[in-house]
């Protein structure tokens, strides 16, 4: 175990969140094993979202638009040695910060990296339908998304070349260069907002996920997926 001293700069990518920030923020603040250091990367938001951002002490960072981009400043405005990424409308179940500091505190994970379970803010079976399906694409494909989170300490994430500056699938292309193997779920919920899949409905969101994420594979180019994405 590590002890409270260890620092972890929370990158926090946001575009017009203003809504779920400060319920994150609080959330990876309140915690007495690990020294969190809070980057939010600000897209370009129209709503309040960087005066909260500053209202609550955290540093911020101002980047081109696109979680790719915005995901690369954040790690680059910090030294800490170890980097969580987080996106802004998920918070995490308790526990979650003794799990990461089991993690880090063990040397054998200094070339892996750790993801939480996904769980939807929504009682609606349609969020156990995705919830179910994402784990199991997590546990048999090695292929979780942004919204489980990402733990790697800096010097695997800069040997491994750090995020790309792409608008979509950044998430996949990160977790695909740290291999299957060589990735951990914690048993904690990262629990993220359900507004997206709502719009649509779970089920026909999942569907275009999947399609997003064969054209990927197929090398159907970022720019043109994050337009079929909506």
């Amino acid at each position: 175990m590590i002890g409270v001293m260890e620092r972890i700069a929370v990158i926090i990518p946001a575009l017009n969140a203003a809504a779920g920030l400060q319920r994150t923020l609080e959330r990876v603040q309140a915690t007495d094993v690990l020294a969190i250091e809070p980057v939010v990367v600000d897209g370009g938001s129209s709503d309040p979202t960087p005066e909260l951002a500053r209202a609550l002490g955290v540093t911020l960072v101002e980047a081109a638009r696109g979680r790719g981009s915005q995901l690369a400043a954040g790690a680059a405005a910090s030294d800490a040695p170890w980097l969580f990424f987080l996106h802004a409308d998920t918070w995490l179940d308790d526990g979650w910060d003794r799990l990461i500091a089991g993690f880090v505190g063990d040397r054998n994970n200094a070339d892996s990296a750790a993801v939480f379970r996904l769980r939807f803010d929504d009682e609606a079976s349609g969020a156990r339908r995705v919830e179910w399906f994402a784990s199991r694409r997590s546990r048999w494909l090695g292929l979780p998304y942004g919204d489980q989170g990402l733990v790697i300490a800096r010097t695997h994430y800069d040997r491994l070349g750090g995020f790309k500056p792409i608008p979509i699938m950044e998430d996949v292309d990160m977790v695909r260069r740290i291999g299957r193997r060589r990735l951990m779920t914690l048993p904690c919920d990262a629990v993220t907002s359900p507004a997206r899949y709502r719009r649509m409905g779970y089920t026909p969101r999942m569907l275009r996920n999947l399609v997003c994420l064969a054209s990927y594979y197929l090398g159907v180019p970022p720019r043109v997926i994050v337009k079929l994405y909506g």
